[in-house]
């Protein structure tokens, strides 16, 4: 049996015709929701397929409304802790009757299951994360610069040697969802385009600063054409969001007001999302909402572009006078000097974009 670059192993191409399948994502919420249109082509193309999807709770409504997927919450901070715990999360997966693994996280925690379900007799496969490719990619000297497999597409290798050959053009985005009256209480209703804006990001590196994204809310709130809606997380993101949205009539701050699944909802309803290379772009694009991203020291060639997004969509940091871009895959390393790359990326372009892909009547 061959090896890819991580170590795992590759099945033979015939594979193994399973009935449950259990698909393993426990995390970033990026990641995870980049699960969905994968397993959308899945179920399309194999009905009578029943996929148990192994996740964190706070995931859980991104599933919603796939046929025969079911999600089993993995508790990796109470019983499934560690090597025992993790062992009856594996007991108590196989009274489901799970025939066949597809490991799309590829991390200690499922090399540990890995080793449990083999010795139970089940096919277990993993994710070829391409870690010698992307090093190639951000590599600061003998840089390969060129675009490496989507992460859609490495989901889809894992189930192709499982048997099950998935054509991504098959997924359907999710419906638009029914807002809550909280919802339509905190929003209102008119007939502007609804934006959503998700100006942070988990590194500095990947995060439009705080002063030209107000720039482009300030272009935008001129237009009158926009109802700006505010994405962020927890307090110190609330706390900066609520003052940026009190400067402009037409911005909400979202932040702390809605649970997951109500913004989940609102984004289905949304016009157009302008995020970062982050969770964002990826949950709006579960429901085919057009995508604005911008990238600073991250770079679509890794594979992480949101699913069914046209690549002109995107606006990138300038490589030449940033050539080391990308600096790294998830935008957590980067030279002295690169915090700055994001500024290369401005203000009247971000908006450019926007008026472009929703339509400006002036």
């Amino acid at each position: 049996m061959k090896n890819n670059d991580d170590g795992s192993e590759v099945a033979p191409k015939d594979g193994v015709k399973g009935q449950r399948l259990l698909v393993i994502r426990l995390s970033a919420m990026g990641d995870v929701a980049m699960t969905v249109p994968v397993l959308s082509a899945l179920t399309w193309q194999y009905p009578q397929l029943q996929i148990t999807v192994l996740t964190k709770p706070f995931f859980i409504p991104m599933f919603y409304q796939l046929k025969n997927v079911e999600v089993f919450e993995a508790d990796v901070k109470g019983r499934h802790k560690g090597v025992f715990g993790l062992y009856t999360l594996y007991k108590e997966l196989r009274a489901r009757h799970i025939t066949a693994v597809a490991d799309l996280h590829n991390v200690l925690r499922s090399k540990v299951l890995k080793r449990y379900f083999r010795f139970g007799g089940i096919p277990f496969f993993q994710m070829d994360k391409g870690r010698a490719e992307k090093k190639g990619l951000t590599a600061s000297k003998n840089k390969v610069f060129k675009p490496l497999k989507a992460t859609h597409e490495r989901y889809a290798d894992v189930f192709d040697v499982l048997g099950f050959p998935i054509d991504l053009s098959k997924a359907a985005p999710l419906s638009k969802q029914k807002l809550s009256e909280k919802t339509r209480e905190l929003v209102g209703s008119n007939t502007k385009k609804w934006l959503g804006i998700a100006p942070f990001a988990a590194f500095e590196g990947k995060m439009y600063p705080l002063r030209l994204m107000e720039e482009v809310i300030r272009k935008l709130d001129d237009t009158r054409e926009y109802k700006i809606f505010l994405f962020g997380g927890g307090k110190v993101e609330g706390k900066k969001l609520e003052t940026l949205a009190i400067q402009f009539e037409s911005c909400i701050n979202i932040t702390g007001k809605l649970s997951f699944p109500e913004e989940l909802a609102l984004i289905s309803n949304l016009d157009g999302m302008l995020s970062m290379d982050s969770g964002n772009g990826h949950l709006a694009a579960m429901y085919g909402i057009p995508v604005i991203s911008l990238w600073g020291v991250t770079h679509p060639y890794a594979g992480f572009y949101p699913f069914g997004q046209d690549a002109n969509n995107s606006l990138l940091a300038d490589r030449e006078k940033f050539p080391l871009i990308p600096t790294s895959v998830y935008g957590n390393k980067m030279p002295e000097g690169y915090e700055k790359a994001m500024e290369t990326i401005l203000p009247r372009d971000v908006v450019k974009k926007i008026e472009a892909i929703l339509g400006h009547e002036n």
